[in-house]
């Protein structure tokens, strides 16, 4: 005779409430997934600087756009989250950090960190004093 458990096998988005260091980790996904897309921007900027001057420009001024330059805001933000969060891994390979009220200290840095970096990129990048 078997008994089946009416509960669910794994543990799933609808057991857990979000919280911030549950969010954290999905944002590093998801930073990983921008960076690939932000790559492919990078080298079709790459490329165009090697097929002339014409479709450079052309390039150019999509990135420089309103909307080009949010995208490469967001591409900065990215890089920045991605890498604070591959720290924070690279503390836990030491097997350190793992205290409850640290992890969510180094969520909550990281997240703040990252829009306090991506600013300062930005300024020194448009020479705001």
């Amino acid at each position: 005779m078997s008994t089946k458990s009416e509960r669910p096998l794994s543990p799933h988005l609808q057991i857990y409430k979000p919280m911030l260091t549950m969010t954290m980790s999905i944002v590093h996904r998801i930073t990983g997934t921008m960076l690939f897309f932000a790559t492919i921007l990078l080298a079709w900027w790459l490329v165009s600087a090697a097929a002339g001057p014409h479709y450079f420009d052309f390039v150019e001024g999509l990135l420089t756009s309103i909307i080009g330059r949010l995208i490469l805001l967001g591409c900065t933000w990215a890089l920045i989250q991605h890498a604070l969060g591959g720290l924070k891994h690279l503390l836990w390979d030491t097997g350190r950090g793992y205290d409850l009220d640290v992890i969510e200290k180094l969520a909550k840095g990281s997240l703040v960190l990252s829009v306090v970096l991506t600013v300062a990129v930005w300024a020194i990048a448009y020479g705001v004093r």
